[in-house]
């Protein structure tokens, strides 16, 4: 009893040790998930709407609610036989579309001069050729003309931008932009003629309620985007990339879009204003883009 009395303030100096040891631990791993956190709110690439799964798992297509492909019928084969052009051609159609392609400038000073409906049917049309994951298309253009619901896009537009540029994007995104005068007030937005916003489709959804899997959707949607810039600029139609952070929901409610699409793009087009001015940048050269092997 005297030995257990004796060893009583030892052991209870010992316990004292390691309940500070792990309060000190605990703390610090709260600390690195706050720092995680915050970490993650002030990632400029970020868009809260883009955060979700472009795969869909197995798991989920197990569900009643999914189509089963098995049940699909086999897609036909047909022969193909496009045009086939001498060395000479080829090289004459590559140098001119890498001409008519050099032009492309990401322009901000747009006229409000009409543009035909058509020609923008028809460089959608275009977009709309690109490849995509097992041929499920998950694209959705939606053209806006409308004077009210553009200058309501621009409102949410504008909002999102200036939080962005002054708390999300970080102070080198913002100077890396000064060369380039760009700031939160996007007034082309009602002076354009159209706007096109690019939606991705996470996944589809048939007219039996059910559900398809979209294979690599982003990326199929991305190369639209692409094919519809050259088809622009193959009519003679300027427009400006924009990737506005953390608009997408609310322009999905106003564009009443459903909830497996998400807006990745969205471009504002018609023909370049008499005073249109851009920055004098230079593209890199052959050698610093390619590698040959």
């Amino acid at each position: 009893m005297a030995v257990f009395s004796s060893l009583t303030p030892v052991f209870v100096a010992v316990l004292c040790v390691i309940i500070g040891f792990l309060f000190k631990n605990s703390q610090r791993r709260q600390t690195r998930s706050k720092q995680g956190r915050s970490d993650q709110t002030s990632k400029p690439w970020v868009d809260e709407d883009l955060q979700d799964d472009t795969e869909i798992s197995s798991k989920h297509n197990e569900d009643d609610d999914w189509l089963d492909t098995t049940e699909e019928e086999d897609l036909r084969h047909i022969p193909y036989t496009p045009a086939r052009y001498s060395a000479t051609e080829m090289l004459e159609r590559s140098e001119m579309f890498y001409s008519l392609m050099n032009l492309r400038r990401s322009v901000r000073f747009i006229s409000p001069e009409p543009v035909p409906k058509e020609v923008i049917d028809n460089v959608i049309r275009t977009a709309g050729t690109a490849p995509s994951g097992a041929h499920t298309e998950p694209w959705t253009f939606v053209v806006v003309s409308d004077a009210d619901v553009k200058h309501k896009i621009r409102e949410i537009i504008e909002e999102e931008e200036e939080i962005n540029y002054k708390q999300r994007m970080g102070d080198k995104w913002v100077q890396d932009l000064k060369k380039l005068r760009t700031n939160w007030v996007k007034e082309y937005l009602d002076v354009a003629p159209y706007l096109i916003l690019v939606f991705k489709q996470t996944y589809g959804i048939l007219p039996s309620g059910k559900k398809k899997t979209h294979y690599y959707n982003e990326i199929s949607v991305s190369i639209s985007c692409g094919i519809l810039l050259a088809a622009l600029q193959n009519v003679g139609l300027v427009t400006v990339t924009t990737t506005p952070l953390n608009c997408g929901p609310q322009l999905r409610l106003l564009l009443q879009r459903p909830a497996n699409e998400k807006l990745l793009i969205l471009l504002p087009v018609g023909y370049p204003a008499s005073d249109a001015k851009v920055p004098d940048l230079k593209r890199k050269d052959l050698k610093d883009i390619m590698v040959t092997v």
